[in-house]
C-alpha cells in the first residue's frame, strides 16, 4: 500500500485523542474509511491488554510482554501499534476489493465523504457512466486513489515519570514514560504522526532527533511526522523553531481551545480561540517561511541536502466544534486544513470505546452533569461527568471513611510532601497522610471540611480512564496491578447539546451538514461558549487567590482581563463575517457578546484593582 501523505487528507475532520481508553482502538473502527484518529500511549498496561484482545479475536499467537521484561513499555507500544497497522491494512485491502454495490464497504467509504470532495465527485461521475467498460476503469481509478485514515499517537509531554530500578533509584532519562512511548512509536511500522500535547519538553524533543524515521528522506518524505498541539501562535513558533534547529520539520500544528475541550482544561491567560486562529491566518506564510529557513540551515550544517521548498505544514483546530456551519467557517475563513471533533464521537460506538453504562449516562447528560472539576492529581482543572462510575465509587469510599485509591500504575505520581519517592495525591497513602496532618492543625469545623474535601476529591485517573475499554471489551488480566474498573470519562461541555447515541454515518453526515443530530437545547456559537467559560474561569481563579493576593497575581489578572477584552473586540468585528450563520443567529451572538462584556465589567468593578 502506498505510504500516506499528510499534505492531503480524505476527510476534513479527525478524531483527537480522548482519555486513555476512548480512542485506543478507533483506528480499527474508522481508519479504513479514511478517517484519522489518535491513540493514547499513556497506559501501557491497557495497551498490552488490548493487544491480547485483538490477537485473540484475530486468531494470532500473542507472546506476552511482561512489565519486568527489558524496555517493556516501549515494546508493548510498538507491538500494539504494529498490530493496529496490520488490522487497518487488512481491513482496507478487503474494502478496496469489495464490489461497488449497495451496502458494501467501498460504497460506504464514498457515502461518508463530504459532498464537495473531489473523490466524491469522481464517484458520482462513475455512477452516471453508462458504458460498463468505462465504469470499470473509473472504479479501478477510485480504488487506486482512496487511502485509509492515519493512525496517530498522543504523548503528554509533562507525563514524563522516570520509573525506579531494583535498587529504588530513578532509571536513565530514556526510560521515562514519554521517551519510552516515543521510542515505541518510532520503532513501529506506522507511517503517521505523534501528537505532542501539554507543552514543551526539551529532553523529549531532543530525543526525537535520534530516530531517522522523523527525518525527511531525499524525496522529502517523512515517515514519522511531528504534530504539536498548541493554544497560541507564539507557542507554535517557539516549538517549531526548536525542532527546525535540529533538522526536523513540524508537519502540523493543532490549535485547541484551552477550556472548551475534554480532559484537562487551561485558562491560557484569557487568550481566546478566535484571536488565536486569526493570528495563524495572518501569519501562516511567515511561520512556514521562518521555520523553513532555520530547517534548511540546520540540514546544511549537518551535511544533509537542503530542500527547494517547505514540506507540507497543516494547521488544524479543535475544541467545542458542534455544527457543520462552525466546521465550514473554520476551514473557509481561517484556511484550516481540518478540524478535530472529539466529545461528540463519544456517542458513536462505531468510532470510540465507551462501556454501555457510561454511554447511557453520556446520552442523557445535561450541562448540570458536566463540570470542570478538581479530580486530577496533576492539579489542573479536569472536565468531568458528575455521575460517572468513578465518581460514584470515590464517594462510596469517602462515606466508608476510606478515601483514596490504590496506586499501582503510578503515571501521575508527583508529590513528595511526605515521602522521598513521589506519590500520587489520589492515592490512599497520600490522602491518609494528608488527613492525619490536617487533624493536627486545630482548624474550625468549616475550615477542616473544606480542606478535607480538597484532599479526597482526587480520582485515580490512571486506572479509571481505562475502565471503559476494560468493560466494553471484557478484557482479561494477568497482572496484579489491575483494579476493578470504575470508569471515569472526561467529555467537554459541548456534550450537553448531543443527547443520543448515533451511528458513524449520522455523525459524519452531521459534520458535513447532511443531517442534524443536535438536541433541541439552544446552543451558543463555539466562540461565545468558550468566552463564557473563560469569564467563569477568571472569576474562580480570583476567588481562590483572594487570601494570598500579591502584585504578581494582580498583574496576571489584569493581563487576563486585557486579553479577554481584546477577544471581545475581535469577535464584535468578526460576527458580521460569519456568513455561514443566519442573520438572526448573528444578532443573537452580538447580544451574547454584550452580556459577556457586562459580566467582565461587573467582575472588574467588584475587584477594582483589576483596572487600576
Amino acid at each position: 500500500m502506498k505510504e500516506r501523505s499528510m499534505s492531503k487528507s480524505i476527510h476534513s475532520f479527525h478524531i483527537p485523542v480522548m482519555g486513555t481508553a476512548f480512542t485506543i482502538e478507533s483506528p480499527a473502527k474508522v481508519a479504513r474509511y479514511g478517517i484519522s484518529s489518535v491513540i493514547s500511549c499513556v497506559d501501557d498496561t491497557l495497551v498490552e491488554r488490548m493487544r491480547r484482545f485483538y490477537c485473540k479475536m484475530m486468531g494470532e499467537e500473542c507472546a506476552p510482554i511482561k512489565k519486568t521484561d527489558p524496555d517493556a513499555r516501549a515494546n508493548r507500544i510498538t507491538a500494539y501499534l504494529n498490530l493496529m497497522d496490520r488490522v487497518v491494512k487488512d481491513q482496507f485491502e478487503r474494502l478496496k476489493e469489495s464490489a461497488f454495490e449497495i451496502g458494501s464497504e467501498i460504497t460506504r467509504y464514498f457515502d461518508l465523504l463530504a459532498d464537495n470532495s473531489p473523490l466524491k465527485e469522481m464517484y458520482r461521475h462513475m455512477l452516471d457512466t453508462a458504458s460498463s467498460a468505462e465504469r470499470e476503469r473509473a472504479q479501478d481509478e477510485l480504488r487506486r486513489r482512496i487511502q485509509p485514515g492515519s493512525i496517530d499517537i498522543n504523548i503528554m509531554t509533562k507525563l514524563d515519570r522516570r520509573p525506579l530500578d531494583k535498587n529504588g533509584e530513578p532509571m536513565p532519562q530514556e526510560y521515562s514514560d514519554a521517551m519510552t512511548a516515543l521510542r515505541g512509536f518510532a520503532r513501529s511500522t506506522l507511517s503517521s504522526g505523534v501528537v505532542f500535547s501539554a507543552g514543551f519538553n526539551g529532553h523529549l524533543y531532543s530525543y526525537v532527533e535520534k530516530f531517522p524515521e522523523f527525518h525527511a528522506d531525499e524525496n522529502g518524505f517523512i515517515k514519522k511526522q511531528i504534530i504539536i498541539k498548541v493554544n497560541d501562535f507564539r507557542s507554535a513558533l517557539t516549538q517549531g523553531k526548536f525542532f527546525a534547529k535540529k533538522g526536523l520539520w513540524v508537519s502540523e500544528f493543532r490549535i485547541e481551545s484551552g477550556l472548551n475541550c475534554g480532559g484537562h482544561a487551561f485558562g491560557q491567560g484569557g487568550t481566546l480561540m478566535g484571536p488565536c486562529l486569526e493570528e495563524f491566518r495572518q501569519k501562516r506564510e511567515d511561520l512556514v517561511g521562518s521555520l523553513f529557513e532555520i530547517y534548511n540551515k540546520a540540514l546544511s550544517q549537518k551535511g544533509k541536502r537542503a530542500f527547494d521548498s517547505p514540506h507540507p505544514l497543516r494547521i488544524t483546530a479543535q475544541g467545542g466544534i458542534g455544527t457543520a456551519r462552525e466546521h465550514n467557517f473554520l476551514i473557509n475563513y481561517y484556511g484550516l486544513d481540518a478540524t478535530g471533533w472529539g466529545t461528540p464521537f463519544l456517542l458513536v460506538p462505531e468510532a470510540t470505546t465507551v462501556d454501555e453504562v457510561t454511554l447511557a449516562k453520556l446520552a442523557r447528560a445535561t450541562s448540570d452533569d458536566l463540570c470542570l472539576s478538581d479530580v486530577s492529581p496533576l492539579g489542573i482543572p479536569f472536565n468531568n461527568l458528575r455521575s460517572s462510575t468513578s465518581e460514584e465509587t470515590k464517594q462510596e469510599r469517602i462515606r466508608a471513611g476510606k478515601p483514596g485509591s490504590p496506586c499501582r500504575r503510578g503515571f501521575l505520581v508527583s508529590n513528595t510532601e511526605f515521602t522521598k519517592t513521589p506519590i500520587c495525591t489520589a492515592s490512599q497513602r497520600y490522602q491518609d497522610l494528608k488527613i492525619e496532618e490536617l487533624r493536627s492543625r486545630n482548624l474550625t469545623p468549616e475550615e477542616y471540611q473544606k480542606a478535607y474535601d480538597d484532599i479526597v476529591v482526587k480520582a485515580c485517573l490512571c486506572n479509571d480512564l481505562g475502565g471503559a475499554a476494560v468493560i466494553a471489551n471484557s478484557l482479561d488480566d494477568d497482572e496484579e496491578s489491575f483494579q476493578p474498573p470504575a470508569p471515569a470519562i472526561c467529555p467537554g461541555p459541548n456534550l450537553a447539546y448531543f443527547s443520543r447515541v448515533v451511528s458513524l454515518k449520522e455523525m459524519v453526515d452531521h459534520i458535513y451538514g447532511r443531517q442534524n443530530v443536535l438536541s433541541d437545547i439552544p446552543r451558543p456559537h463555539m466562540f461565545i461558549a468558550e468566552l463564557r467559560m473563560t469569564i467563569d474561569y477568571l472569576g474562580g481563579e480570583i476567588r481562590q487567590s483572594l487570601q494570598a493576593m500579591n502584585d504578581q497575581r494582580i498583574k496576571y489578572f489584569r493581563e487576563f482581563q486585557a486579553n479577554m477584552q481584546n477577544g471581545i473586540s475581535y469577535y464584535r468585528s468578526l460576527i458580521p463575517k460569519i456568513s455561514e450563520e443566519t442573520q438572526e443567529f448573528r444578532e443573537r451572538m452580538l447580544q451574547d457578546l454584550k452580556h459577556c462584556q457586562e459580566e467582565l465589567e461587573t467582575l472588574a468593578t467588584r475587584y477594582q484593582w483589576m483596572t487600576r
